[in-house]
This record gives structure tokens, sequence and C-alpha cells, in this order.
């Protein structure tokens, strides 16, 4: 078990008509003129945007506003928020919508402190020294920005897609009212399950500095996605289902599942590259199809066979004891399931081509120059095109 230093300070408002208290809440915390940042895309047709800024006005609060935030957020709204908030001196941002429109807030509040490009910080070439603060009223369960200490962000002109990660960016409150997520579409809904348990697997399946208290909550998160999804799945209006998904994406991903241990995301990386290369793919489909390929070439590491044949067990409720039948069958109850709720399980189901596979794993490694991840261990670019092989 290794040392860590955890924090998670975000307020949860949960229930109806959570995002009515935006405007009040944003004054309990003494700003006065903030920055909007949004799609333009549903929240605007349902009216949700129009209400909030009619709260924020009651509340005397003045707001610019930022729209056009894409899935797979990219640099160029990032470049204009910036200018804007610098203009106006806004004190915090208020995010409205799901991961994308969220982490585009977060990195715009972290590159408000810096001069250079905003993927700098996204790539490690340099290091957060302050970030504005980040309010959000969430519309879609998925990525768990909304509790989480990381972003990421594409610059389409390097085919890069990279994550920053601080406490720095970690929102001061969330605003979660299931009602908002009746409409998101089946393809979104079912993309968002299955990011959400691939954050809790993620740090679960990683053998290294074990730790049962992580693992048991990863395990109980996981399981617990999958019950609410499926029943999400049958009925888009069921409140207690959209809800849970609503609170479990956050705890999927704001790094209690992986206390003690040395987090590592093999198969997020994996998929990065695929969204960075095709901004069509939604991340939580590339996130299927790479998991499937990862876990259908590792299995046989003994220590990784373990896990996953104990994830099996647990969320399938298998009652088999050899670890390697384990692991195979919940292998492939995971791609049964990725099918059921309408997931792509290969490559070429999301528009790839054979020939696109070495440039992948050109693309992951810098050409052979780095590693990716390291579960089972760290894999070079040819361990990256085996994967890639055995996705399409």
């Amino acid at each position: 078990m290794m040392d860590f230093d955890f924090v998670s300070p975000t307020q949860i408002v949960f229930g109806k008509d959570a995002e009515k208290k935006a405007g009040a809440l944003i004054e309990s915390y003494g700003f006065s003129k903030i920055m909007l940042v949004h799609s333009g895309g549903s929240a605007v047709r349902s009216g949700l945007i129009d209400r909030v800024k009619e709260d924020l006005k009651q509340h005397n609060i003045a707001y610019v506003e930022v729209s056009g935030v894409r899935p797979n957020p990219e640099k160029d709204v990032v470049v204009k928020g910036l200018k804007l908030a610098h203009e106006e001196e806004i004190e915090m941002l208020l995010a409205v919508g799901g991961g994308s429109v969220i982490d585009t807030a977060k990195s715009i509040a972290v590159n408000f402190f810096y001069d250079g490009d905003p993927m700098d910080i996204h790539r490690k070439l340099a290091q957060p020294v302050a970030a504005l603060p980040v309010g959000v009223i969430l519309t879609i369960a998925a990525a768990g920005s909304e509790l989480s200490n990381s972003a990421v962000l594409t610059d389409p002109a390097i085919t890069v897609k990279s994550g920053l990660r601080s406490d720095l960016v970690r929102p001061i409150f969330a605003l979660e009212n299931p009602e908002l997520t009746f409409g998101v579409p089946p393809y979104q809904t079912a993309a968002g399950i299955v990011d959400m348990m691939m954050h809790s697997m993620e740090r679960y399946f990683n053998p290294s500095c074990p730790f049962q208290f992580s693992d048991d909550l990863a395990l109980a998160i996981c399981k617990s996605v999958y019950k609410a999804g499926v029943r999400a799945m049958e009925d888009p209006c069921d409140y207690d289902a959209r809800g849970a998904l609503m609170v479990l994406s956050g705890y999927a991903h704001n790094g209690i599942t992986g206390l003690g241990k040395n987090n590592t995301f093999t198969v997020h990386a994996l998929e990065h590259i695929l969204s960075a290369y095709n901004h069509d793919v939604t991340h939580g489909a590339g996130i299927a199809v790479c998991y499937l390929g990862w876990a259908k070439t590792y299995y046989k590491d003994p220590q990784l066979q373990k896990k996953l044949a104990d994830f099996a067990r647990f969320l399938f409720d298998l009652n088999i004891e050899d670890d390697e039948k384990a692991a195979i069958i919940g292998i492939d109850r995971m791609e049964s399931f990725y099918k059921t709720i309408g997931m792509p399980v290969t490559l070429r189901e999301l528009g790839f081509i054979e020939s696109d596979l070495a440039l992948l794993a050109d693309l992951a490694t810098g050409k052979g120059t780095r590693v990716v991840g390291a579960c089972p261990q760290p894999l070079d670019r040819e361990a990256v095109l085996r994967v890639y092989k055995e996705c399409f």
C-alpha cells in the first residue's frame, strides 16, 4: 500500500431543481462575475441555459459566455475563453454540461494563470500554479469530471489528446438533478456507462500496491453502475437509476477507488489516440473497444488474470474457481453487455481500417520513443500494435 494525499472538496447538491440553486450558491462564495461555459446544444434547446442566466441575474451575478464546446474538447474554445476571461476579469467559471464542457472550463481555469500554450499543462510541459474556481451544473453522467482532479484537451493540429491532473481543478460544487439527464440519447447514455465503469476498473485492475479497501469500493461502484445502467437504458426517465448514475459518475473518478495504489490508465491512453485521430469517436465507445482488445491480449498475465477473474465473479455472480476460465467468461460477458447497450466492440465499427493500426501505434508511442501505461506492464510500440490488432 502506497502513501497518498487525497482531497475531494466538491460540494454535491443533489435532487430535483438542484440547478436552481446555482445563483445563491455562487453568491454565498462571494463571486459577482463569472464565465458561463456550455456546448450551445441541448442545454440551450431545453431552456436550461436561459433559466441559469435568469437565476444569475436574480442574484446580481454578472456573466460572460463561452459556448461551442464539442465532444473531445478542443484547444480553440479554451483559447477563446481565456481571452474573454482576462478581458472581463472573471472570478470563477460555471460549466453547464458534461465532461467536455467541464474539462474545457477546467482548462480555462488553470491556464488563466499561465501565459503559454494551453496544451503545455496538459502535455506535462508546464506545471499548474493556480486555477480559478469551477462550479458545475451536470447534464450527463459519464466522465466524472464534476468531482475529479483531471481534464482532457485535444489539439487537432498535432493530433494530440492529453490530460492534466491537479487538485487545483477539482470543482467547488456540482449541482445534480437527474431530470436533466432524461433526454440524453441512448448512445451517449451507454457511452457514459462504459466510461464510468472503466474509471474504477482501470484502478482496480492495476495489480501493484494492492489495497483491499480501494478494490472493494471499485467493485461496488462498477456493479452499481452496471445495474443502474441497465435500468436507465430500459427506461430513460427512471429517476432513481439516472440519479444513481449521476452520483456514481463522480465517485468512479474522484480518486477514492485508487487510494494507496499506483494508478495508470492504460485503456484510457489507448482510447485517447482513437478520438484524437478521429473526432467522431465517442470516448466511451472507444473505451469499450480498447478494453476488450487490451483484456483479450493480456488476460493470461498471472496477476492481471486473477483480477479479471475476481472482477467477473463479482460483477456477473460467477461461481467458477478456475481463474483463466472466469477471466475469459468475464471478458465475453462484458462484450455481450456492450453489444446489448449499443456500444461498438471493434475498431471496424468505429470506422477504422487495417492500415490505420500502425499509425495509431505510432501516435500512442511517439513512433516508439515512449511507452503506454503500466498494466500489466508498460506497453511499447509493438505491444500497443498487438492490442489495436486485437481491437480490430
